[in-house]
């Protein structure tokens, strides 16, 4: 089996290659460029190609991936809300994500972003660097006896939950499928989820019904002084509605690893380069935002994880196994 591997950094072949030899019969071939209309073509005489989250997998692409013989589309990540599945059900064309590369990567890093947003520790390091030892401006909050509200309990939100109740925080919860294992963790509305929480940390996919799960109308929900972090998705929040609430002070502190507009530029560098638009700037303007690179999996327990699935999932395929993480419409 041929792959051709879209949009990969360094990090991504140096995982892939180490493990390659455990799985014979599989090619890689490795391209900076991401996959769009124009560089789909570039797969013609691969079997499969794998791609990222920040991937356009729409129809005019899987056409042209059909044109090419592409059989396969693997996606190196758990998210699959970028691909167009009617059209890869039309053609054929099976899709196999990562379902679960490491829960915990992800809660850690978002239990990351409250503790810098909280605390400040981004200012604080870059104040003490000037020899500026005042405190004034980073003043934060206890988390101990708050309420943290988690929204979507899969394995990243069971993560999370874990985390704040280390902290010693009352952990309430909001999905569709409570999980009974979680003997810590309250389940509630999510009306009573958003007026009652002190954090609210976003775990759930990106789909038709949590587009803009967080707007003007949940907000207005929400107590004052209340932390949000989102590790999620972008499109879970919308942005001009959020930052309408944080210029009404609704918020103490917001947290943001993905963010709407991030599908053209993340991961990459744009530092000398005037971004199309001003929403990212917009975020970053205010004091009490902090914002990371969608790299809630960046360690390297989840990239061994996502490169020894992504390969089991091409191996399944190739011998006609079963395809335990196939990706259905």
């Amino acid at each position: 089996m041929k792959i051709l591997f879209y949009g990969t950094k360094n990090y991504d072949e140096q995982f892939f290659q180490k493990l390659l030899p455990s799985f014979p019969g599989i090619e890689i071939k490795f391209i900076e460029a991401n996959i769009h209309v124009e560089t789909a073509a570039l797969a013609k005489g691969y079997d499969a190609i794998c791609a990222f989250v920040n991937a356009d997998l729409g129809t005019d692409v899987i056409e042209e991936l059909h044109q090419c013989g592409v059989r396969l589309i693997l996606m190196r990540c758990a998210g699959y809300n970028n691909v167009d599945l009617d059209t890869t059900k039309k053609y054929g064309i099976a899709v196999m994500r990562v379902p679960g590369y490491s829960p915990e990567a992800v809660a850690e890093h978002a239990m990351a972003l409250v503790l810098t947003a909280n605390r400040h520790t981004h200012k604080a390091y870059i104040k003490c660097r000037e020899n500026n030892f005042a405190l004034n401006g980073l003043m934060g909050i206890n988390l101990y006896q708050k309420t943290a509200g988690i929204v979507g309990t899969g394995k990243i939100g069971q993560a999370m939950a874990r985390i704040c109740h280390g902290f010693g925080m009352n952990v309430i919860a909001y999905d569709r499928y409570p999980n009974n294992a979680l003997d810590f963790v309250k389940y509630v509305s999510l009306d009573e989820l958003l007026s009652s929480s002190d954090l609210i940390s976003l775990h759930c996919p990106l789909t038709e019904e949590t587009k803009h799960l967080i707007n003007e109308e949940s907000i207005s929900k929400m107590k004052d002084g209340v932390i949000l972090v989102n590790t999620s998705r972008g499109g879970l929040i919308k942005t001009d509605d959020l930052i309408a609430g944080i210029r009404d002070h609704k918020f103490f502190a917001v947290g943001l690893d993905v963010y709407e507009e991030e599908t053209d530029f993340v991961y990459e560098d744009m530092s000398e380069r005037i971004l199309p638009s001003s929403t990212i700037q917009r975020l970053l303007s205010f004091p009490n935002v902090t914002m990371t690179s969608h790299q809630g999996f960046f360690t390297e327990e989840a990239l061994t994880n996502i490169a020894e699935t992504t390969l089991e999932n091409a191996a399944a395929f190739m011998n006609g196994e079963e395809l335990k993480n196939q990706v259905l419409s």
